[in-house]
């Protein structure tokens, strides 16, 4: 049944962009993002200049803080989800990115998420907020042109749900609508794969899709396959300082982490145990 999820989300979220072709046309989504006044900010350079001063990768770890208000093995996180107040706090806390789930069936998220707190985070730290990141099943041009027009400034694809012309096409599509892209893989055969398209950023997921078993020796096996200049990104997995720590001694420039900020009691004394 685990090895099925992934199939069912990925048909699931395929129904609900036909949906969303017919209630907001390509025609539409261009003249939302004709109405975005503030420029486009840079994830890759959210990394590797600060927020608390420049990563080499190892030497200083830089946090992607996530909001989400489900997950499938866990069910719903909060009660409420505040994601404006949370993406202040994560910017306030030192967070260089913030990934938003818009996934809506099975993450309980939403694409007005992502406009929300671009539009929140823009009005109270002009010119200094995180770089917002998508965090979907984005397998479509349409879900590209949607990111761009709610505002944000990169996406994540999942090498394990693309054969190689669609990913080479959603990264070309992308770059050319100023959006940077997270490659996530899993696999040695997944980080030859993004290493032969213009991925800004290469995730290593600790979680296998198909048995939904987290394990961060993953990021470690992997990421001594993909060079040094570029960006890497643990994903999944990381509730504790020593994981960072683990995290770090890999090489790795930043964590991206949710479960364990959304659960937190205190938030920016949790971003803390991630920021070595």
């Amino acid at each position: 049944m685990a090895g099925d999820i992934l199939a069912q989300i990925v048909a699931d979220k395929r129904a609900e962009v036909e949906r969303r072709k017919t209630a907001e046309p390509l025609a539409a989504l261009k003249k939302r993002q004709d109405r975005i006044a503030t420029p486009q900010w840079s994830l890759v350079r959210s990394i590797l200049e600060g927020p608390r001063g420049p990563s080499s990768g190892g030497h200083r770890l830089q946090l992607i803080a996530e909001i989400k208000k489900a997950t499938p093995s866990k069910g719903r996180l909060v009660p409420v989800l505040e994601h404006r107040a949370i993406a202040r706090t994560y910017t306030i806390g030192g967070a260089a990115g913030i990934s938003i789930l818009t996934e809506s069936k099975y993450f309980q998220g939403s694409i007005d998420f992502l406009s929300d707190c671009r539009v929140s985070i823009d009005g109270y730290y002009p010119g200094g907020r995180p770089a917002m990141l998508r965090k979907d099943f984005i397998f479509d041009p349409y879900q590209v042109y949607e990111s761009r027009a709610y505002g944000a400034d990169a996406i994540l694809l999942i090498a394990a749900i693309l054969d190689d012309a669609t990913l080479r096409e959603l990264v070309e599509l992308a770059h050319g609508l100023e959006l940077e892209c997270l490659v996530e893989i899993a696999s040695e055969a997944e980080a030859e794969r993004a290493l032969g398209v213009d991925a800004d950023l290469i995730g290593i997921n600790n979680r296998d899709l198909v048995t939904f078993g987290v394990d961060l020796a993953v990021t470690e096996r992997l990421r001594p396959l993909i060079p040094q200049d570029r960006v890497v990104v643990a994903l999944s997995g990381i509730h504790t300082r020593a994981d960072a720590e683990r995290m770090a001694r890999c090489g790795v420039h930043a964590v991206l982490v949710g479960e364990a900020l959304m659960v937190a009691p205190d938030v920016r004394e949790k971003m803390r145990e991630f920021l070595i």
